[in-house]
């Protein structure tokens, strides 16, 4: 069996949001657009950070307000720079599927944004993909029964 690689399996349709993107709006884009992450990218489409739906239901320094009664609103006074993660874990294409499988589940990540050689955002994987590459090794051991 030759190794799996993440270009193989990788959503090559990039859904990107940028930093100075609303939050609310990047909320909705996402319930729109049926994701749950999205690689944010400069005016010159350079990977600076991801935002992930749980960054927008919740960010962190909620948690942290001095104020306990203090209410978290999405609202688009808050920008996507304001809440995304920019300590950025990518896959690269030409990597196995094992090695960032692993990754993922080191870093209980959902997706990665994919990288190619000359480090440009091609693509994303998320855990769905890896299903499908699941799905499709499974499929290969049934029929070599």
């Amino acid at each position: 069996m030759s190794v799996l690689k993440v270009s193989s399996f990788m959503t090559q349709k990039v859904l990107t949001a940028h930093p100075d993107d609303g939050v609310r709006h990047t909320f909705f884009r996402m319930r729109e657009d049926d994701v749950r992450h999205f690689p944010v990218v400069d005016n010159d489409n350079r990977l600076v950070g991801i935002i992930s739906d749980r960054d927008l239901r919740r960010p962190e320094w909620v948690d942290e307000a001095p104020d306990i009664s203090h209410i978290y609103n999405l609202d688009d006074d808050l920008t996507v720079k304001d809440l995304m993660s920019t300590n950025l874990v990518v896959a690269h294409t030409y990597e196995s599927l094992y090695k960032v499988t692993k990754v993922l589940i080191e870093h209980r990540f959902g997706a990665l944004p994919v990288l190619n050689k000359e480090d440009e955002l091609v693509g994303v994987l998320s855990a769905t993909d890896l299903l499908q590459a699941l799905e499709m090794l499974l499929t290969e051991q049934k029929n070599n029964k």
